[in-house]
């Protein structure tokens, strides 16, 4: 199966529904909301999948595309999608495995956008939601957008707070925010 991005650019996925890509609805949704907030930023790409919210993101100007992936064959095609589309100047990281294990060794590194959409049963949600803040990766002014089952809520840790919410068919996107320590 293949997919068309930003500027009709074909990407390749896994065969069946082994990496579940983002509708693109969903995608574009995000990309539209984000406008003008992905030229330059460190992107951080959670259950890369397909790697086509990465792909996106490096085609829209992103600095940085850090990827997180546990399933050995989505590794290959991650990797292609997004040196298919990152320019020289871009840097594009993939690291394979649990997303839980990965998100300390990303300790010290900051993201402007965060884009996380697990399989929606592996209650992975509140681990790596804590993650985020425990590990202080969203920058100040950054933002998580997390997809998830509209049937379902979304457990967010301390420190973190929905600042808006988008609903397709019965996909979620909720963009999260750090909360602000009062002074």
């Amino acid at each position: 199966m293949a997919l068309r991005i930003y500027g009709n650019r074909l990407l390749q996925t896994l065969p069946g529904n082994l990496s579940r890509p983002t509708q693109s609805r969903v995608r574009e949704s995000l990309f539209n909301i984000w406008q003008g907030k992905i030229e330059g930023c460190r992107w951080l790409d959670l259950c890369s999948g397909s790697g086509a919210m990465g792909a996106e993101a490096l085609c829209r100007g992103a600095a940085v595309v850090v990827g997180v992936e546990q399933a050995a064959p989505a590794l290959k095609v991650i990797e292609a999608n997004w040196h298919k589309v990152a320019r020289p100047e871009q840097t594009v990281r993939l690291l394979r495995g649990d997303v839980i294990k990965r998100l300390p060794q990303l300790a010290g590194q900051q993201f402007d956008r965060i884009y996380f959409d697990p399989p929606y049963e592996s209650g992975l949600y509140g681990p790596a939601l804590g993650a985020i803040v425990q590990y202080q990766l969203l920058a100040v002014n950054g933002v998580v957008a997390v997809e998830h089952d509209c049937q379902r809520s979304l457990p967010l840790p301390e420190g973190l707070s929905a600042i808006r919410s988008r609903t397709y068919g019965r996909t979620s996107l909720t963009f999260c925010a750090r909360e602000q320590i009062p002074q």
